[in-house]
């Protein structure tokens, strides 16, 4: 054995203890970590000679870890980021000390650990037992997921696999949506069925929730059966498109539903808002983000369906070592990887520690603070639409959004992200962190209000 390595084995838990204890302060010092820090121009270094966890440790702590963001902390407010509870956190660093390969379930009870999660996860939503599912790097994966399966429903509808003949032996391929996440559009291309593929529907006045007569017109008008993207939460506003509505369409007209509802799944966790989310059990497919509201590490998401034989004709992998899918398929037959961590582990120990009381308290706690931090704005922001949920979309009237940004994210006080709103460039503060405080929300507002009156190049006093 490398004597390096020897030394580290030797001395493991002395180690193990040091990183705990950097751990630690990092934690401790998080809430005044800057939410952003603008990377300086930096080259790769040559591999060094070997320095054991120890020097490995010190060179982090020194070179790398400062130019490390607050991105867990309570005021970075950019692309719907949650931190990581201290439950999910111990479930992380378990799954990396147990470093299960959680795709098939030959040597482990990994996979049964991951089907407990993914019920609960259905529990906590309202969706029925009808969708099974699986957890996957996040929500682009989930999207693509999702829409494989859809693919391969559209070739049953032709009498195909495409799974076995391919996407050229489609008949044509429609897909439907109003406002669509960037990541189903990377999806279809994946997938072969092309960003083209997509036809956007139109939205209702004002709002980015499709109009579900328009979308009856489209489907009417396709040459055959389609696919409906819809939203459980839009990126901008949070807007939700009527899902019992759409769902009711397939009565007249032939339709693979998916519902894209990376962080919108989570209104169904408070009574006032569960609304929001209903009919969502009605979906074909579904895409959750735990990464965001669930507040678990990087990288979390599952995909649910109704499907599972369809998603087995996909994804199944044929190999003398791994056996054919049975009724209850291993996920190796499930998921694109062969080989996954066991990223349920830290959703598990989020869910068994704090419940659906606790993360219902998350959820109405970051929606009230998205109406505080609106609220508090002084009259020279513009609010592009009313708050929703947990977004705040808003305009400056004497600056472009970048510069607002630069500035922000110059100060390390928070970091919002920029987005144009019907074609008006706009700032998105997404609340989806756990520590996030009231006193952290008036922070942000008097430096967002400071940057209104006093912008650089301004000549006022």
């Amino acid at each position: 054995m490398d004597p390096r390595l020897a030394g580290d084995l030797a001395r493991t838990p002395d180690l193990l203890e040091a990183v705990r204890a950097r751990a630690v302060q990092i934690l401790a010092a998080l809430p005044d970590r800057p939410a952003a820090v603008p990377p300086p121009p930096a080259k790769p270094s040559p591999l060094p000679a070997g320095a054991g966890l120890e020097g490995a440790l010190a060179e982090f702590s020194e070179r790398w870890e400062p130019g490390f963001s607050g991105s867990a902390g309570p005021r970075y407010l950019g692309f719907v980021t949650g931190g990581t509870t201290p439950a999910a956190l111990a479930g992380d660093w378990l799954t990396g000390v147990l470093d299960q390969n959680a795709a098939p379930s030959l040597d482990s009870a990994a996979s049964d650990l991951e089907r407990e999660t993914v019920s609960w996860l259905r529990e906590l939503f309202g969706i029925t037992a009808e969708h099974s599912g699986a957890f996957v790097s996040g929500a682009t994966m989930s999207n693509m997921v999702g829409l494989a399966i859809a693919r391969e429903w559209l070739g049953e509808q032709q009498g195909i696999s495409v799974a076995d003949a391919g996407v050229s032996a489609l008949n044509g391929c429609r897909v439907y949506s109003a406002t669509p996440h960037s990541s189903a559009y990377k999806a279809l291309s994946m997938l072969g069925m092309g960003r083209d593929s997509l036809h956007l529907v139109p939205t209702l006045p004002d709002r980015e929730a499709i109009d579900v007569d328009a979308l009856a017109e489209a489907l009417a008008a396709a040459p055959g059966p389609a696919i409906v993207i819809a939203n459980a939460g839009t990126v901008n506003t949070v807007d939700f498109d009527d899902l019992e509505a759409i769902a009711a369409l397939r009565e007249r007209h032939p339709f693979w539903l998916h519902v894209d509802a990376a962080f919108g799944a989570f209104a169904a966790l408070s009574p006032a808002h569960a609304h929001l989310t209903a009919g969502l059990t009605l979906a074909d497919s579904i895409c959750v983000d735990l990464h965001k509201w669930l507040n678990v590490p990087y990288d979390s998401a599952i995909q649910l369906t109704r499907r599972r034989d369809l998603q087995v004709r996909v994804f199944q992998n044929a190999a003398a070592y791994l056996g054919l899918p049975t009724a209850d398929p291993d996920f190796v037959h499930l998921t694109p990887e062969n080989s996954r961590r066991l990223r349920a582990l830290p959703a598990w120990f989020a869910l068994r520690a704090y419940g659906l009381e606790g993360h219902r308290s998350i959820v109405e706690r970051n929606i009230a603070q998205a109406h505080r931090l609106a609220s508090l704005l002084s009259p020279g922001w513009r609010l592009l639409s009313p708050v929703r949920l947990n977004v705040v979309c808003f305009a400056p009237a004497r600056t472009d959004p970048d510069t607002v940004i630069r500035s922000l994210t110059a100060s390390g006080t928070t970091f919002l992200t920029p987005t144009v709103y019907k074609g008006i460039p706009a700032l998105r503060a997404a609340f989806s962190n756990w520590r996030t405080s009231d006193a952290d929300v008036d922070l942000i507002a008097r430096e967002l209000n400071a940057r209104d009156r006093h912008l650089p190049g301004d000549d006022q006093p």
